[in-house]
């Protein structure tokens, strides 16, 4: 899609998305879930969102694929994090989009979700990674995510997180693989201006 198009989808659904937003900002706040040292986790949200907001024309093909992706970035910790259910979140979702476009939706919260595990291996093992590789949108909204995480832990602003820069490094080649479709269809894609832009990140 155009950027420009895309943009101008942005701005017709503005007010939908912005009630979205509120209301993920709202989930998490009322769990007391925070990011970084204290800051509340809405700030992570919104950075993933911007990143999509940023690239996310590169994977949508038309005007019915926005939304969801955009629910998909600010929900995507929901059911992890926020003590929400696949039908919880869907649920939500079909109070903004049709029921098709809720389900693309929900099932991008439903792949961003960790397995249950004992360590961050455990957690993001083969199984999750197959997950997001095999679900529309995913692989996208998991690497805005990544993005946001790796940016904030190079900001220098916070020493809570700043340690994980080290770890994202490291983890770099195996995530980028392990995320990659190599498919032809933009929906299942990670665009090479993003990969560009985190590893110039992460060379921080």
């Amino acid at each position: 899609m155009q950027k420009k198009l895309f943009k101008d989808i942005l701005a017709e659904h503005e007010e939908t998305i912005e009630q979205i937003r509120q209301k993920a900002h709202y989930l998490h706040q009322n769990v007391n879930q925070t990011y970084g040292d204290g800051l509340p986790y809405g700030y992570h949200l919104d950075m993933v969102a911007a990143y999509a907001a940023e690239y996310g024309h590169h994977v949508c093909s038309n005007a019915d694929d926005v939304v969801p992706l955009f629910f998909g970035a600010f929900y995507h910790d929901s059911i992890e994090d926020a003590r929400q259910s696949y039908n919880d979140v869907k649920r939500q979702a079909l109070q903004h989009m049709t029921d098709e476009q809720a389900l693309t939706a929900t099932e991008i919260v439903y792949a961003l979700t960790n397995d249950k595990g004992r360590t961050r291996a455990e957690r993001a093992g083969e199984k999750y990674y197959a997950g997001i590789r095999n679900t529309p949108f995913a692989p996208f909204v998991k690497l805005c995510d990544r993005m946001a995480n790796v940016a904030f832990s190079c900001s220098d602003t916070d020493h809570f997180n700043h340690r994980m820069k080290e770890v994202y490094r490291q983890e770099m080649p195996h995530f980028l693989e392990a995320i990659s479709t190599h498919s032809a269809d933009p929906r299942f894609s990670i665009p090479e201006e993003m990969v560009d832009a985190l590893w110039k990140c992460i060379g921080c």
